[in-house]
């Protein structure tokens, strides 16, 4: 996840391509100096990888980190109302608020999808439209799908 940086430069200039943020998804090896993986330049990239694994990533799941991301994979199966839509936006807004306080939530679009035999559910679509609080003009989407 993003630490912070409290050094002199505060905020770090996407134009110098010489920062290298994050890990780029998927893992690959890296072409350049970025190191052995290839790495984000720019922080809006970091910021969706981010936010891409956090969704992904089941509570437990992390090493160390047993808070760390969501359980939306207990959700594919259930019965789709308005009521578990609900608790499962607001599992989302809290756990941003906590991991990623620097991400400000704008929409969050949630839709479950049918089976293509029709028996039950198994998709769940993400789509999160956000932005960055120190840069509150500039919006962003992540999609994101759990289960096949």
């Amino acid at each position: 996840m993003a630490i912070k940086d409290r050094n002199k430069k505060q905020f770090i200039q996407d134009r110098d391509d010489r920062v290298f943020i994050g890990i780029d998804l998927p893992f690959r090896k890296s072409d350049g100096v970025e190191g052995w993986f290839a790495s984000t330049t720019d922080t809006i990239s970091a910021v969706k990888n981010n936010i891409k694994n956090l969704l992904r990533t089941n509570k437990g799941e992390r090493y160390l980190q047993p808070n760390l991301g969501l359980n939306l994979r207990n959700y594919l199966f259930e019965q789709y109302t308005d009521d578990l839509r609900l608790q499962i936006e607001n599992d989302i807004l809290d756990t941003f608020e906590f991991w990623l306080p620097f991400v400000q939530v704008r929409n969050l679009d949630i839709k479950m999808s049918d089976a293509s035999d029709g028996i039950g559910k198994n998709k769940l679509s993400i789509n999160v439209l956000f932005n960055i609080t120190k840069d509150p003009n500039t919006l962003e989407s992540v999609q994101v799908e759990i289960g096949d």
